[in-house]
């Protein structure tokens, strides 16, 4: 893609990987700009939308640690909370796709807006950050204790955090790796999810309820509290063929399944809302 020379704006221009007949210092600057990515939106959450971080582990004798972002009101809200789920790869907390948010937008790649739309809504949120796995120095790989894998950083979080979070209803939005993620947590934990998580919205979900063995409980679970938005050419929300005891596939109105969360902006908000509700109706019985 190519922009007239007349009418290019500063700042329009798409990103270009080629800048150099050396591939390897292409794939370097690729690599840099995703490293400033990572760091711009670590500054959107904390100053612009004002989220801390919480170390994981939370040990400080830990020299490497991770951490999460949480809202201010995490602890002390007791309605409502969101938990995000990134997928795997290069994305750290705060994104859902770093291509996207390079060769589209922020608005479309990061989780900004479904942050700023929560907060409206009255969550508190916690953002995941599964694949903050190590740390690289003077060439040697170290592994982070409580958070060397995204199972066990979201093990971690759920048993240090999210337990001890007040909110009677907890939603999760998990993005293609992170759906696999969730069911596996599910399966541990499903008397604590089975009695708080209302609703679980996942977005072109990489799981599989045969192919991880799910128990029956788990499944007819997922299934009555879940919905997963796929990649597909049909309307947003159509109905996509659903395996037999899956979860059930709306079409996320996009093709590709990087703009798969993006492009069900509304449609999840919704669907947690109106989940959020019955829940209410159902409490109050």
């Amino acid at each position: 893609m190519k922009l007239d020379p007349e009418t290019k704006k500063a700042g329009t221009e798409p990103f270009n990987f080629m800048i150099s007949e050396d591939e390897n210092y292409n794939q370097e600057h690729y690599e840099m700009v995703g490293e400033a990515i990572t760091d711009h939106v670590y500054q959107l959450l904390e100053e612009q939308l004002h989220m801390h971080k919480l170390p994981v582990p939370s040990d400080y004798r830990f020299e490497h640690r991770s951490f999460v972002f949480v809202t201010k009101d995490v602890f002390v809200n007791t309605e409502k909370l969101l938990v995000l789920v990134h997928g795997s790869g290069v994305v750290r907390a705060g994104q859902w796709a770093r291509s996207i948010i390079i060769n589209d937008s922020l608005q479309a790649g990061s989780m900004v807006p479904f942050i700023k739309k929560a907060q409206e809504l009255g969550y508190a949120v916690l953002v995941t950050n599964t694949n903050d796995n190590d740390r690289f120095l003077n060439g040697k790989r170290i592994v982070i204790k409580g958070s060397s894998s995204p199972k066990e950083h979201f093990d971690f979080v759920w048993k240090n955090y999210v337990r001890d979070c007040k909110c009677k209803h907890v939603a999760i939005l998990a993005h293609s790796y992170g759906g696999l993620l969730i069911v596996e947590m599910v399966e541990k934990y499903f008397s604590e999810f089975k009695e708080r998580v209302f609703a679980i919205a996942f977005t072109d979900s990489v799981h599989s309820i045969t192919g991880q063995k799910v128990s029956k409980k788990v499944s007819d679970f997922l299934q009555k509290v879940s919905i997963n938005w796929v990649a597909s050419d049909l309307p947003l929300d159509t109905a996509v063929k659903t395996p037999h005891n899956e979860i059930t596939r709306l079409s996320a109105g996009h093709e590709k399944h990087e703009m798969t969360t993006w492009s069900s902006f509304h449609s999840l908000f919704r669907f947690f809302e109106d989940r959020y509700q019955h829940s209410r109706e159902k409490q109050e019985l």
